[in-house]
């Protein structure tokens, strides 16, 4: 079970971190924040606490920053929360930001004996942040076999077991066909205005965002201002794994920003995802091979990944794209200032995904290099 509660000294983040989407709405988050102890992360025992007090501190740290929303940024994270924000992301090897393990993979516990799952740390969003977070996890969840394949797959080639190799495969793309029926869930849990014009700007980061052009300074930690992407599915270790099992080589640019949110997993899984890379190649042993079974799996598993990628951009043209396009009409609209649109509808993100690359161009270009990565006959 995860840990959801910090040692008794750490209680004041506890507080904060616990009440963070009402501190936020009523704009009192960051007076909250100023009066905060400084607090040593040097008590925190174990690497559950580390990762704990991490997804605590990223959250505020993303609220403290975009509380006032795009047009209210701050140049200076106060000394109370940078330090000890600083020193558990060193200790842990993760960036002082929030990121998809913070959000995803640390941020659930089993609310009852049935297994219904609940997030520990909240933003504002309600019930749609709630689904958005618990829906990447299901995804997350439904890789797990596929990860599993991954390992039997390379022992396989190691061992020249072309039986254990080709239920690998079947297994693999089997695996990738269940992340694309826990991601159809988005839409029956997530909201489009609400992820559009409430949670998206606070999984932000301040590199490559307009709204921050300068980056942040972290008081106490340097005076030079640090930049760091923000949350995006392209931290999840899965997708990496299975590009370099595949031997899916993308463009350049799309390499390049690819490799940098490497950065922004734990260690343990960039180590994981660069040992398969370095494992022999599978897609060579398939060629080699000459066996029209192995072809038809390993072109299965691309399929199904590609597919996967497909699915992936007609949610972020739901949820990005039309949800932008009916915040600007229903902003347009005289008299229909009610509600979560009283502010003016985000524009500097808008066709950028939270990790800061230019959405489309980047998922349609990585799309299209995954079905290149076909083995034709």
């Amino acid at each position: 079970s995860t840990k959801t509660e910090l040692p008794a000294p750490y209680g004041p983040w506890m507080e904060i971190a616990h009440d963070l989407p009402q501190l936020i709405t009523s704009h009192r988050l960051r007076s909250q924040v100023h009066q905060m102890p400084q607090l040593s992360a040097r008590h925190l025992r174990g690497r559950e606490e580390l990762h704990l007090a991490h997804l605590v501190l990223s959250f505020i740290t993303m609220g403290y920053l975009w509380q006032e929303g795009e047009e209210g940024t701050v140049k200076v994270l106060p000394r109370n929360l940078a330090v000890p924000f600083w020193e558990v992301s060193q200790a842990i090897g993760l960036p002082p930001i929030l990121s998809h393990a913070d959000f995803v993979l640390a941020n659930w516990r089993r609310k009852n004996l049935n297994g219904n799952l609940d997030t520990i740390i909240s933003l504002p969003g309600g019930e749609s942040l709630r689904g958005f977070t618990l829906v990447t996890l299901l995804v997350e969840k439904a890789a797990v076999p596929g990860i599993k394949a991954i390992v039997q797959a390379i022992r396989a080639i190691l061992r020249l077991d072309e039986e254990t190799l080709h239920k690998a495969l079947q297994e693999l793309a089997e695996a990738i066909g269940n992340m694309s029926k826990a991601l159809k869930r988005m839409h029956d849990y997530v909201d489009p205005a609400v992820f559009y014009a409430v949670i998206r700007i606070f999984l932000s980061g301040w590199k490559d965002n307009p709204a921050m052009p300068d980056g942040l300074i972290y008081e106490g930690v340097s005076d030079e201002p640090m930049a760091y992407s923000g949350g995006s599915a392209a931290q999840s270790t899965v997708l990496h794994a299975f590009d370099e099992l595949l031997g899916i080589r993308h463009s350049e640019e799309s390499t390049a920003f690819l490799h940098r949110m490497r950065d922004y997993m734990p260690p343990p899984h960039r180590a994981f995802v660069e040992e398969i890379h370095r494992a022999p190649s599978l897609k060579q042993h398939v060629l080699s091979s000459r066996d029209a079974r192995l072809c038809v799996a390993f072109n299965q598993c691309i399929s199904a990944l590609a597919d996967f990628r497909s699915y992936h951009i007609t949610i972020v043209t739901k949820y990005i794209t039309v949800a932008a396009a009916k915040a600007k009409a229903r902003w347009a609209e005289p008299g229909d200032r009610a509600g979560p649109s009283t502010g003016k509808p985000p524009s500097v993100l808008e066709a950028k995904g939270t990790g800061g690359s230019h959405i489309f161009s980047f998922l349609k270009s990585i799309r299209d290099t995954t079905r290149e990565g076909m083995i034709s006959a």
